[in-house]
């Protein structure tokens, strides 16, 4: 029985995870490679529940360890996702500050710069692109040079052309 469930919860931790994984692959547009994930996501997926269903027995753990599974599954697939697929970001950053543009810049970020007109006057407003795992290091250049910029972050589909930082 104790096989019979940690069969259960690794197998479902894999068919999960792919299903996680098979989800953004989606959304971003890469409609074969989702299929193929698909496949081996439901071919898992029917020999386990097959197993866990045809089993003799009735216990209550076989249910439990589906579900921690299913849950484990999802955590870890989303940790799977966000560090195999970079997704395209755009920051609107709305600032006082003069120095900010140029410093990004310094940093090796594409910086375009708007003059914005709102209630206390007028700011500029930086846009610029740059991919996901490039986010945190970026607030930190932000606030070191302007704690109370407002920023804006979209997830972009595509981009093509312009500036990305390289590293």
């Amino acid at each position: 029985m104790i096989l019979l469930c940690l069969k259960i919860f690794f197998t479902r931790i894999l068919d999960v995870s792919l299903g996680t994984f098979r989800t953004i692959v989606v959304v971003k547009g890469k409609n074969i490679l989702a299929g193929i994930i698909g496949f081996f996501e439901v071919f898992v997926w029917f020999v386990i529940v097959q197993e866990a269903l045809n089993t003799p027995s009735s216990s209550i753990w076989i249910a439990v360890f589906y579900s921690l599974g299913f849950a484990a599954g999802t955590i870890i697939g989303g940790f799977a996702t966000n560090h195999f697929i970079r997704i395209p970001i755009t920051l609107q950053i709305i600032t006082n500050n003069e120095k900010l543009a140029d410093y990004l810049r310094e940093k090796g970020f594409g910086v375009s710069v708007i003059d914005v007109h709102g209630k206390d006057g007028i700011k500029n407003m930086l846009i610029l692109e740059t991919m996901d795992n490039h986010y945190r290091e970026l607030l930190s250049l932000i606030r070191v040079v302007d704690e109370n910029a407002f920023i804006v972050v979209d997830e972009k589909k595509y981009v093509h052309n312009g500036f990305f930082l390289h590293k």
